[in-house]
């Protein structure tokens, strides 16, 4: 008989609770009153981060489509919330800047962040969230590196050809 996948196993779990947590997330603020969809409000906080980033390194990092991220980009600019600026090292591309307008909505929207994440680790020290937190982040910092490798490896095989 086949041995069957552990559904508890690490992966599994992380995998699950990032889906979980970003359906929460989204449900929040779709019925928050923001004006704004889920994925406009993740942008938006987003850029906020990364204030100054090139729309294909935001689009990278938030692990979406660029042209997913340009429909989002055109209706937070219509709205006043970001600006395109162009990028003085590549005429081509534009680096994305939050407006002060934003301000105010980034906070609503923290808020809702705050009181998801508040909610989803009740229960769970201090200590323990912090340890969780540094542990993901080396999980994060690791997985960036075998990207890394990956793209070299594959930039070697490229110039091999």
């Amino acid at each position: 008989m086949p041995s069957r996948p552990d559904p508890d196993a690490l992966g599994f779990v992380l995998i699950d609770v990032a889906r979980m947590l970003r359906s929460a997330f989204e449900r929040r603020i779709a019925t928050a009153g923001l004006g704004l969809t889920p994925g406009e409000a993740r942008t938006l906080v987003r850029i906020a981060t990364l204030e100054g980033s090139r729309q294909l390194d935001i689009a990278q990092r938030m692990g979406i489509e660029p042209m997913t991220l340009s429909t989002y980009l055109d209706r937070l600019q219509s709205l006043g919330f970001i600006e395109r600026r162009p990028d003085p090292s590549d005429r081509r591309a534009k680096l994305i800047y939050t407006t002060p307008a934003a301000i105010p909505l980034i906070d609503d929207i923290r808020d809702e962040q705050i009181g998801l994440m508040q909610h989803v680790t009740s229960g769970i020290g201090e200590q323990d969230l912090e340890a969780m937190r540094e542990k993901l982040k080396r999980l994060r910092a690791n997985l960036c590196a075998l990207e890394e490798d990956s793209a070299a490896l594959a930039l070697v095989k490229e110039l091999a050809q």
